[in-house]
């Protein structure tokens, strides 16, 4: 009998503290935002660490990249090169001399090309005591060895617990709150209880991953009936979106966990979810979320027009199918801070499980989130120049490169179709705009 009651106490202490670490450590803290003074906190630790260490006991690295480009346009190369021509030759008359700039171009894009960088992870100039980001460096010293050594400790042995129970707590009560709110009837109670459960289990999982969040110009925040755009770089851009608001989602419905979330959220709140073959048409993809938007009460949707992720460096081609529905348009743009944690998802080297990973086993995933003034498409203005529009606008405003190349080159090859415009690019930069125009009506002729 002594036994027995020597095991029931120790199981009861034992759950009392389970119940405080809970309380005390996690749910506390992350439901009423002391954890995000716990981040920053965490944050200028590291940012503190990560400088002393790389810049006072190393010596400078080497500029990452290859070839170190300068800036400007093709054509201003063009004629700056063009400047020093001898009198003879006219600026617009094509000389032999131009074709050594696109043999140069050429071999810059075959040894380091600016497109298929963007789908591996970014090469940081320092080391942020992760894994190694830089290869041209191996082994820096044994102090650095040991701190990194350190620092493997914390981040599997503490971090990496804390987070996945924190993680499982936020999917949880997403599961079971968004099914016990999808009971109730269709009235303001109902979207009221299912906006709180959504932002409580975001920003659980945001604290899961150790978030830190900056969000700028809220003035600016998507609005119900609305579309907000964002550059794509991660799975978790949802959470870091979703940790400051309510949106309705899109997306293709799947099997196994993610579609018990999928079938458990869409109970309480609108989502948009569409099956495989409803993907492959386009005007039912297109009529669906035209029918979300022209109801005004409805939250507003989310959508990434680039279609795949990009390393955060870049903001590649908007697919125009986004820019037809009408409505208005709020452009979010989102920037990671790549020396705490590299948010971008590698879906070629990593699959989900690994990935989500690597983020809780970080030092942290810090990010700024612009909310950019709503636009609207102008008159005459078709959908492919008003996606490029909103694509340059999050581009200089998150501090990215602005890229006209489709997103999808990440898996098929380039289309016949855009070599021929480069190719009309290129002989439009030789031979000069109005001469080009001027002998399109005589081949016009020639043809006819």
């Amino acid at each position: 009998m002594e036994g027995q009651n020597c095991q029931v106490n120790t199981m009861l202490l034992l759950g009392v503290y389970f119940t405080l670490y809970i309380q005390s450590f996690l749910y506390i803290p992350h439901s009423t935002g002391l954890s995000i003074i716990f981040n920053v906190l965490h944050l200028k630790i590291s940012d503190y660490a990560t400088h002393s260490v790389i810049y006072l006991c190393c010596s400078p690295l080497l500029f990452p990249g290859l070839i170190q480009r300068e800036g400007g346009s093709m054509e201003q190369e063009m004629g700056e090169l063009r400047r020093y021509r001898t009198q003879s030759i006219s600026r617009g008359e094509f000389a032999l001399s131009d074709s050594f700039y696109f043999y140069r171009k050429g071999l810059e894009s075959i040894v380091d090309d600016q497109v298929t960088q963007r789908f591996s992870s970014e090469e940081l100039v320092s080391w942020n005591l992760l894994t190694r980001t830089n290869h041209n460096f191996h082994y820096i010293s044994l102090r650095l060895t040991v701190i990194w050594g350190l620092g493997v400790i914390i981040r599997y042995c503490v971090l990496f617990p804390l987070r996945i129970t924190l993680a499982i707590i936020g999917l949880s009560w997403l599961v079971i709150g968004t099914t016990l709110v999808g009971f109730l009837p269709n009235r303001r109670v109902k979207n009221w209880l299912s906006e709180l459960v959504h932002l409580m289990c975001y920003r659980i999982c945001a604290r899961g991953l150790s978030a830190t969040i900056q969000y700028h110009n809220k003035n600016n925040k998507p609005q119900k009936g609305g579309i907000c755009v964002a550059n794509h770089t991660s799975p978790i851009d949802i959470v870091i979106l979703a940790n400051d608001g309510c949106y309705a989602m899109v997306g293709q419905s799947h099997s196994g966990l993610m579609g018990v979330i999928q079938r458990s959220m869409v109970r309480s709140c609108p989502h948009v979810w569409f099956e495989r073959s409803e993907m492959r048409d386009r005007h039912a993809v297109t009529s669906r979320l035209r029918a979300h938007v022209a109801a005004k009460s409805n939250l507003p949707i989310l959508i990434f027009p680039e279609g795949t992720c990009i390393n955060n460096t870049s903001v590649m081609m908007f697919k125009k199918g986004s820019f037809e529905i009408g409505g208005t348009i709020y452009p979010v743009a989102i920037k990671y801070d790549p020396r705490f944690g590299d948010a971008f998802w590698n879906s070629a080297k990593y699959n989900m499980v690994s990935y989500l990973l690597r983020m809780m086993t970080s030092w942290a995933i810090v990010v700024n989130v612009w909310y950019l003034p709503p636009m609207t498409r102008q008159e005459g203005e078709d959908a492919t120049k008003f996606a490029n529009r909103v694509k340059s606008a999050i581009a200089h405003q998150g501090g990215l490169l602005d890229m006209a190349w489709d997103g999808s080159l990440k898996r098929d090859k380039v289309k016949e179709e855009f070599k021929e415009q480069q190719q009309k690019m290129y002989s439009s930069m030789v031979v000069g705009k109005k001469a080009r125009n001027s002998q399109e009506p005589h081949t016009e002729s020639t043809r006819r």
